[in-house]
């Protein structure tokens, strides 16, 4: 399943895009997120809204992927942008078709946290 959404950017960099979603600025970036319980380099265990996760960081051409390793639902999420269209997509999947609405419920509110933590950042 995919699940996005869309943040309008009208004077926004890659390089500054990148520098402002690392590791450390997650709880920052997204209330779904409470903590980073602990970090090495470009992993790190997370606290989250479905529980303890261990989350990777990877830069992409543009943006940054992250992706929880340790969930069975393989989520991951990439936050890249659209220079031509001056937006930013956050773009979010699972490994399923087909899921238990509760648990759409809640990935749609991951994305929203991220969109509004997002928007407040720029400002």
């Amino acid at each position: 399943m995919e699940f996005f959404q869309k943040v309008p950017c009208e004077a926004l960099d890659l390089s500054h895009l990148k520098a402002l979603l690392t590791i450390k600025s997650m709880p920052l970036l997204c209330r779904s997120i409470d903590n980073v319980i602990s970090e090495q380099g470009n992993e790190a265990e997370i606290y989250c809204l479905w529980g303890a996760f261990n989350v990777r960081r990877d830069e992409i051409r543009n943006g940054i992927r992250f992706s929880l390793l340790n969930c069975p639902h393989a989520l991951a999420w990439t936050i890249t942008l659209k220079e031509s269209s001056h937006q930013i997509v956050i773009h979010c999947t699972i490994d399923e078709t087909e899921q238990d609405q509760d648990f759409i419920d809640t990935i749609n509110e991951f994305v929203k946290d991220w969109t509004h933590g997002i928007k407040q950042a720029l400002q």
